[in-house]
């Protein structure tokens, strides 16, 4: 078998797909995105497709091994991100061929099906306890929001206020048993990040997710010291050698890689293996498309330490499409009792709507995240 085509589609809201076909009528999808840098991830899976046309696909991680290793810069979010999609188009077209799903490929299922949480409140969270009653309702068990607006290096104690009257109501609403995740979104700075960090500790947050920028790790140290809620991290980490650093720290409970932008199934699954050998949780980030998150739910197969999947149906971001429409059987997703089952299926596990897809790449999207600025006119983390 022979790699003859590598083609991608920028489809609404904002995601990217790739197909990878073969000369015996195989193919394989991908979701290589990096949200708002979609046109220049596609640029850079059109450029390591040099690297691929004429091979086996087969040789997944020899083909991995060349995409990361034979260029003499390496790395970063745009990079990882087109070799994540192309990873998992590799790894549809192996299982398809086999007749299996990839998690038999990658030695088995260890569950049936994994938790999902479901996102509620918007990037300027409001409503939060009509909307997590709501989720209740649909039967989630838990649900995560973004924690704050924008916040200055030092800021107003009523903005801490407003975070936790919204936690407070979602709590009062859903009880003590039902998950609570708070994203500080990297909007946060170390001051202000330690400072709500102890004030969420009454409401026994399931997580906080990123209460700084991965590039200040160092002061997570400081933040645990703290924090009573366990501590999450990853999504804007590419490779082992990023989460390398921060598992030997010591002060994230659980990491967070995007196997869309972590370099596929193949680096995701070395990732999962790290934090396990650190006694640390997996929950993988996936804010995105059908394709991704069929190649998440491949991983949460087979990675001891998965407890809790992020899924984007319904998420604020999805204005136009949304998670289930390009999907010739949208029930493979199906979440119940805040479960959803791992797919059975031979490669990823979902049949494609190729024909909607070219549909909607005919549209195309140019979504951007907003930019935000505090009330002095300086810029501020969205």
């Amino acid at each position: 078998m022979k790699i003859t085509a590598i083609e991608t589609f920028i489809v609404p809201p904002r995601w990217c797909f790739v197909k990878i076909s073969t000369d015996e009528g195989i193919s394989g999808w991908g979701e290589p995105v990096l949200e708002g840098r979609a046109a220049t991830v596609a640029a850079c899976v059109e450029e390591l497709s040099d690297l691929l046309i004429g091979k086996d696909p087969g040789h997944i991680q020899d083909h991995w091994t060349v995409m990361y290793r034979g260029g003499f810069y390496r790395g970063g979010g745009i990079h990882m991100s087109a070799i994540a999609g192309i990873d998992q188009a590799l790894w549809d077209i192996k299982g398809k061929a086999l007749g299996v799903p990839v998690h038999a490929l990658l030695g088995g299922q260890q569950r049936d099906r994994i938790r999902v949480y479901s996102w509620i409140g918007g990037d300027r969270p409001g409503d939060t306890a009509r909307m997590a009653r709501d989720c209740g309702d649909r039967g989630f068990s838990a649900v995560k929001m973004n924690g704050t607006e924008e916040l200055q290096f030092i800021d107003s104690h009523a903005k801490i206020d407003a975070v936790l009257e919204r936690v407070q109501a979602i709590r009062d609403e859903m009880g003590p048993d039902f998950g609570i995740g708070v994203d500080f979104h990297g909007r946060v700075h170390r001051p202000m990040a330690k400072q709500l960090a102890k004030e969420l500790a009454p409401f026994n947050l399931m997580f906080i997710e990123e209460p700084v920028l991965s590039e200040h790790a160092e002061a997570l140290r400081e933040i645990a010291n703290h924090c009573a809620a366990p501590i999450a991290l990853g999504e804007r980490l590419y490779s082992r050698w990023d989460f390398k650093s921060v598992l030997q720290g010591g002060y994230v409970d659980i990491i967070q890689p995007d196997p869309s932008h972590s370099g596929g199934i193949t680096e995701t699954y070395r990732i999962a293996a790290m934090a396990e050998a650190h006694d640390v949780a997996l929950a993988l980030h996936c804010p995105l498309g059908p394709i991704a998150l069929a190649a998440n739910l491949q991983l949460d197969a087979v990675c001891y330490n998965a407890f809790i999947q992020e899924q984007s149906l319904g998420i604020h971001y999805n204005q136009g499409s949304d998670l289930l429409d390009y999907l010739i059987d949208p029930s493979v997703f199906e979440y119940k009792d805040g479960f959803v089952e791992i797919p059975q299926g031979p490669g990823l596990g979902i049949e494609v709507n190729e024909a909607k897809v070219r549909q909607a790449a005919a549209e195309g999207h140019r979504w951007r995240n907003p930019v935000w600025r505090h009330a002095d006119g300086s810029f501020a983390e969205w």
